[in-house]
């Protein structure tokens, strides 16, 4: 079984507040996962035994359709709580996911948890922020794909990526739930318009007021 010090634990901004004696009690009850890419951490309907601590890797979140169309409806880096939602309420994971990279997770006996962690105060409200944030993205989610149609997606990302678009093409059509070949008729739109411009693998912003305006 791979191996992990506590010292990694203490990194983790959510275990912070711990001491030495209970980071050593949350390693007791602890194990490490490590996976490679395109390794599967649970599938959807699985049932949801621990609490999954991504430590290492991206990790993609995702759905099939009844066209066997994958739906990406998140991706996490380290250090991120994954599918918690769904180990508190004792239910099914409501997704997949799967490993983009080679990477680690720290998987946690929740029963233990709830026991020996969740009653603090500082260990609660970490537990709860997590949730929140997702809840917030989830919104956005729909937001993004119920609300915008495919002009504003595209100009909305570009915003929010001014310069830095750090996922391939492929992959940044898959978030925003189109074809890649849509993407990038909606990537010359916008050129053609004047509101961005390309930059070698990257575009970047020419008037950002106008393109605020397609998705607000």
């Amino acid at each position: 079984m791979p191996t992990y010090t506590m010292e990694c634990l203490k990194k983790i901004s959510f275990f912070e507040n711990l001491d030495d004696e209970q980071i050593a009690l949350l390693k007791s009850i602890s194990q490490k996962r490590n996976l490679t890419k395109g390794e599967i951490l649970f599938y959807e309907k699985d049932e949801a035994k621990h609490l999954t601590l991504l430590t290492e890797g991206i990790v993609k979140i995702f759905k099939t359709d009844p066209k066997n169309n994958e739906i990406v409806l998140h991706r996490f880096s380290p250090f991120s709580l994954i599918a918690e939602m769904a180990v508190l309420e004792g239910v099914p994971y409501p997704a997949s996911a799967e490993f983009l990279t080679d990477g680690s997770v720290i998987e946690i006996n929740f029963e233990r948890f709830t026991q020996e962690f969740l009653h603090k105060p500082n260990v609660a409200l970490n537990f709860f922020k997590s949730l929140s944030k997702k809840i917030k993205y989830l919104e956005s989610v729909i937001a993004l794909n119920l609300v915008l149609d495919s002009t504003a997606r595209v100009a909305k990302y570009v915003c929010e990526h001014d310069g830095k678009m750090s996922m391939k093409h492929n992959l940044v059509a898959q978030y925003l739930h189109m074809t890649p070949e849509t993407l990038s008729r909606m990537f010359k739109k916008l050129v053609k318009l004047g509101l961005i411009e390309k930059d070698g693998n990257d575009y970047l912003i020419k008037n950002k007021e106008a393109l605020e305006v397609l998705f607000e």
